[in-house]
């Protein structure tokens, strides 16, 4: 037997007799997450990096200058794995920001939600110059789209490799770790009051997503199936789709088609705030 194998057993059978404390058990470790260092070919653009400190000691990094591009990573995940576009959008003129998300890197907390990640956005654009964009991967595009539902505006928003629907992503956790279904449930509750909301709200098909965005997926995610990005882009009128064969979940990070969309997004994107005028 597998470990996965013996812990789902393991879940089955303390669920049942102990559902609430099982479920405790997990929440704390879905929203704890684990420190990652970068890897060798994200040292290079680390060392160019300014690093800055924001308002409650969110933590960011700064590139070049001009129009500000604001970066949000997924789960785990650090600013440089963003390397090769940030080096694109430098190069084209665009001053990026990349955050360090709650309990991440060098901001502050010890436990994240999707929600956290959305106010930490909202923070950070509050101190920062209008934005032409905000890009997030993974939980960070799910983040990213949540934001702009409690305020935060850009000229333009990019999801990648993001999810569609949170409740869909807790209920496949509960699953896969082989949790009782009162179980199940009361580990997403206890997940709702951390995040200070329903996670039934946090679904793009409720969303108003009203500015010019890029949602860009590969078919070979094996975190996050390529279905989510369809479902994404059906609710977001003014979005295009690309779709890469491969790429996984990270590798497509580094893809030249996705770093060609986002400029080309940026070139054509127009400021969406209310009462603006398209020219």
């Amino acid at each position: 037997m597998n470990n996965i194998s013996w812990i789902r057993g393991f879940n089955a059978s303390v669920g049942l007799v102990a559902p609430h404390a099982l479920a405790s058990k997990l929440r704390r470790e879905f929203m704890t997450p684990r420190e990652t260092l970068p890897r060798d070919w994200e040292l290079p653009l680390l060392g160019l990096s300014e690093r800055v400190t924001l308002r409650f000691g969110l933590s960011a990094l700064r590139w070049g200058s001009g129009p500000t591009v604001l970066l949000m990573h997924g789960w785990e995940g650090r600013p440089t794995q963003f390397a090769e576009l940030i080096k694109a959008l430098v190069k084209a003129g665009y001053g990026v920001v990349a955050l360090d998300a709650p309990a991440h890197g060098r901001s502050p907390g010890q436990e994240a939600t999707v929600v956290q990640f959305a106010h930490a956005l909202l923070e950070a654009a509050n101190e920062l110059p209008p934005l032409k964009a905000v890009i997030g991967h993974s939980m960070g595009g799910a983040s990213v789209l949540l934001a702009t539902q409690l305020g935060l505006r850009a000229e333009a928003v990019v999801s990648i490799a993001a999810p569609s629907r949170i409740l869909t992503m807790l209920r496949r956790f509960t699953r896969y770790m082989g949790l009782p279904a009162q179980a199940g449930a009361h580990f997403v509750h206890l997940i709702e009051e951390k995040a200070g909301m329903p996670a039934g709200k946090l679904d793009v098909a409720q969303y108003q997503l009203d500015y010019p965005g890029l949602v860009v997926h590969a078919a070979d995610d094996p975190v996050v199936p390529f279905s989510e990005a369809e479902i994404i882009h059906q609710a977001w009128f003014d979005s295009r789709l690309l779709r890469l064969e491969e790429g996984g979940h990270q590798r497509l990070l580094a893809d030249p088609r996705l770093h060609e969309a986002v400029l080309q997004l940026l070139g054509t994107a127009r400021q969406t705030l209310p009462g603006a005028v398209a020219l």
